[in-house]
């Protein structure tokens, strides 16, 4: 039966089953969630209060003053509570291949990116709640953008959110077994968060070593960053905007390909899923 041939009415059955079943194992699973809250609180709370009298910061976009270290960390620790909750959405999917329940969504009728689609955007939900709580609990620390801000970042999260879970799935695609995945989240994500201007402007970056202002220059996670930051203060930064919807659309279009068992990687290996 082709997917074509389903009712309208069945594409958000679909959608909603498999986001019933992201929710329940972030229900299930507390720890992620304090474990999602506690990285960037560690880094609010210590590290930025321990730099604050270090680091000093010019006015830079979208600040109209000088800003405390910790209003200008916010948007990166934001950041990187969607790029870990992309790699462990991701890391559910090596888990689900190893336990054969990734055999039950991908020989679904319906297209293979609608599915990776499905999971890809209920992942996000997740990571969005996550960041919304952290941006609770910071504004009793003092980190109080404007009050529409809250409403403004909510598309550039959404997005953000979509083109990490996309890496995410991209790199599950070629990793088999269960710990090499977590060796990879590792590989990835710390050089992708401290080679970003997740903790320093770029303007720092450029002072102390020019190639590593490139490096920070290029960083997808740098640009996902600062989309967050001007969504806080109800601007957008047009060219971050690009970057994140161009490299969304290379990385999901990469893991559809991937999870294809007749064009990705695993069309080079035996047994398929």
């Amino acid at each position: 039966m082709s997917a074509r041939s389903f009712p309208p009415r069945s594409w958000l059955t679909v959608f909603l089953g498999i986001a019933h079943r992201e929710t329940l194992r972030f229900v299930n699973q507390r720890g992620r969630f304090l474990a999602a809250l506690v990285r960037p609180l560690v880094w609010l709370f210590i590290f930025a209060a321990g730099f604050r009298a270090v680091l000093g910061l010019s006015i830079t976009p979208p600040y109209q003053t000088y800003v405390l270290y910790e209003v200008y960390v916010t948007p990166g620790l934001c950041g990187m509570i969607q790029l870990f909750n992309g790699m462990q959405s991701s890391l559910s999917m090596v888990y689900d291949r190893e336990t054969g329940a990734m055999r039950n969504l991908l020989v679904s009728p319906y297209p293979r990116w609608f599915l990776l689609a499905s999971k890809l955007v209920a992942g996000v939900f997740v990571s969005i709640l996550q960041v919304y709580a952290f941006l609770a609990i910071a504004y009793f620390w003092g980190i109080k953008p404007p009050l529409y801000g809250y409403v403004t970042v909510l598309p550039a999260l959404f997005l953000s959110g979509l083109m990490l879970g996309a890496m995410g799935l991209f790199l599950s695609a070629g990793i088999r077994q269960l710990e090499n995945f977590a060796g990879v989240m590792n590989f990835v994500i710390f050089p992708m968060f401290f080679a970003s201007t997740a903790l320093y402007p770029l303007w720092r970056m450029r002072e102390s070593s020019v190639l590593l202002y490139q490096i920070c220059a290029f960083n997808p996670f740098s640009h996902a960053v600062e989309l967050i930051r001007f969504g806080l203060y109800g601007q957008v930064n047009f060219l971050s905007l690009a970057v994140v919807l161009g490299c969304l659309a290379v990385f999901f279009l990469g893991a559809v390909w991937m999870y294809d068992p007749s064009k990705g990687l695993w069309a080079r290996r035996k047994g398929g899923v």
